[in-house]
């Protein structure tokens, strides 16, 4: 229905990718990051979702939540993309917090009218086994929490291949995008159809 009724004003339906440097397309060429081949995807099966990616290199949820309101105000997006809380536990910060603010915007999407698909992440072990399985957690319990769809690791099928990353170990490379686009897109095509 949120589908008919933005085509029915005219308006272009909106997918609104909000995460962080995965998502912004750290340290790849312009247009190859899997936010990029999304687009290109839903163009190419007939779709006219038109996407925005919101997305800020270094965001933790706490920065999201702060500035989330004002992006769905702008798109009044039909779903919502959330990839964040990677930065939060690299930095080693209060889990619970980062939960809380993933839940709260989760939340916030939902009221304005959007659904919301959340994409998970996980951390090296050396950040130690119990706050490592703790991080991890946090996707499955805001989901289950918030009832939305997630995908519980983003970089599911290369996290362990080191030539699927760049220099810094951290950010994947052109290659990987498209492996994460399909890890993102077996969630988001009910959710597609569903909005529609």
């Amino acid at each position: 229905m949120l589908l008919l009724a933005a085509a029915a004003s005219g308006q272009q339906p909106v997918i609104v990718v909000f995460g962080d440097s995965l998502s912004a397309g750290y340290g790849l060429p312009r247009g190859k990051g899997w936010v990029d081949l999304l687009q290109q995807r839903l163009q190419q099966s007939g779709s006219a979702y038109r996407v925005v990616n919101a997305s800020i290199s270094g965001e933790t949820t706490l920065g999201g939540r702060n500035r989330l309101s004002g992006v769905l105000s702008a798109y009044r997006p039909q779903i919502v993309i959330l990839e964040l809380g990677a930065n939060d536990a690299l930095r080693g910060q209060s889990l619970a917090e980062a939960r809380d603010n993933l839940l709260h915007m989760a939340r916030a999407a939902q009221a304005a009218g959007a659904r919301v698909l959340l994409l998970g992440m996980r951390i090296p072990p050396n950040y130690g086994p119990d706050y490592t399985k703790k991080f991890q957690a946090i996707y499955a319990e805001v989901a289950r929490q918030a009832k939305v769809e997630y995908v519980p690791f983003v970089l599911q099928g290369f996290a362990e291949q080191r030539e699927m990353f760049q220099p810094d170990g951290v950010h994947p490379t052109v290659e990987a995008q498209a492996k994460m686009l399909d890890n993102v897109w077996s969630k988001l095509a009910p959710l597609l159809t569903m909005a529609g």
